[in-house]
């Protein structure tokens, strides 16, 4: 068993979700940028207030996702929110944008001064709810965050995407690709279950924190009744869904809810 990795500054960290409502141009988009940021800042301070030790800045609501959602109209968007939402909390913010846009996420982060990037598609191929994401993004990934000389932006990756068939990989197991994201340079790898709210699989998160030493964390399927278990294996775990009215990840942010996962977390040994 690899040694625990403190994660934002402890362990056993939490790190909220902020979804941004649908941007201008997505199927569903019914704000302005204006009450999207709002919107966006107002649910970043309720987190931190909370004891959460991290954000994460997603456009979860532009569903049907794009392999590569970077056009002007997300960007500029998503840019203006995360540097809102940074301005609004004092604990580190990531940026994730859907889906697969990774070179956009990390210019995003770079010029709103978040801390993170979450990224999909850092090693190998699947085929996504998008389509075939053929090509890993590491290399350029990583060159691209040299050349704006965002180095202190780190990158978590995820390995074998949820929402994804991994048939194409099907003779690697968890451990061969985290072990590729930290041969690439990955800062961190994210472990999930197969769908947004599922819960990984223990066996394949031991096996994740088994194969390195960089920071693991959890990416669906937190909940206050699971996170003792997710946390045996995991530095950070990511919520989303648990956090909102009923647990449906397009719900609000329910106040109660946020309260009982900080509590459940500050219960784990």
């Amino acid at each position: 068993m690899q040694p625990r990795t403190p994660l934002f500054g402890r362990t056993n960290a939490l790190i909220g979700m902020v979804h941004l409502r649908a941007l201008p141009g997505s199927p569903a988009s019914a704000l302005t940028p204006v009450h999207i940021v709002a919107k966006a800042v107002e649910e970043a301070q309720l987190l931190a207030r909370a004891g959460f030790d991290a954000i994460i800045v997603e456009n979860m609501h532009d569903r049907p996702y794009l392999a590569d959602a970077s056009g002007a109209q997300t960007v500029a968007t998503f840019a203006l929110a995360t540097a809102a939402v940074v301005a609004a909390v004092k604990i580190p913010v990531g940026v994730q944008i859907l889906s697969g846009a990774n070179i956009a996420a990390l210019a995003v982060a770079h010029a709103a001064g978040a801390s993170f990037v979450r990224a999909e598609g850092f090693v190998f191929a699947a085929v996504a709810d998008e389509g075939l994401l053929a090509r890993a993004c590491a290399g350029e990934l990583l060159r691209e965050r040299k050349r704006l000389g965002a180095e202190n932006i780190r990158i978590f990756a995820d390995v074998r995407k949820k929402h994804s068939s991994h048939a194409i990989t099907a003779d690697l197991d968890v451990a061969a690709w985290v072990r590729a994201a930290e041969f690439f340079s990955a800062d961190g790898v994210i472990v999930t279950g197969t769908e947004t709210a599922v819960e990984p699989d223990l066996n394949e998160l031991a096996s994740a924190r088994a194969a390195t030493a960089l920071p693991v964390l959890v990416g669906s399927g937190a909940t206050g009744a699971n996170l003792s278990r997710l946390f045996a294996h995991a530095d950070g775990v990511i919520v989303g869904s648990a956090l909102k009215v009923d647990g449906a990840w397009m719900n609000e942010l329910d106040g109660a809810r946020v309260a009982a996962i900080v509590r459940a977390r500050d219960t784990v040994k």
